[in-house]
């Protein structure tokens, strides 16, 4: 699969994606780190890619304007350190496969995550 992680992933997360196989640019690499949250989407939806970030704004911007893709995983977790966010990642994206193709907002929390198709309705 192809990701777009924000700025707030760890690099150590981009290489656990990328040793599982996994096409995914870091906005950093690309000198891109302020690049604006509508911007990210667009440029996600444009290369086919996924976000990963911890931003709820994401969810926001796409339920507003309507998309049904990019999709995003948003992490809410108490440890946000990087291994555990690659561990709950990797596991997210074997089960959740379908639905991030499909379009989809994630949100991963401490015991669960929640799924919501793309396009959200009101």
């Amino acid at each position: 699969m192809r990701f777009l992680a924000d700025v707030g992933v760890s690099i150590s997360t981009v290489s656990a994606l990328r040793n599982a196989g996994h096409d995914v640019v870091h906005l950093r690499e690309e000198n891109l780190h302020r690049l604006p949250d509508d911007a990210i989407l667009e440029k996600a939806k444009k290369e086919g890619r996924i976000v990963v970030t911890f931003d709820l704004d994401f969810g926001d911007l796409l339920a507003a304007g309507g998309h049904s893709l990019p999709s995003v995983i948003i992490f809410r977790l108490h440890n946000q350190t990087p291994s555990v966010v690659s561990s709950k990642l990797v596991d997210l994206i074997s089960i959740e496969k379908s639905e991030l193709e499909s379009g989809s907002v994630i949100i991963v929390e401490e015991g669960r995550y929640r799924v919501r198709q793309l396009p959200i309705k009101p």
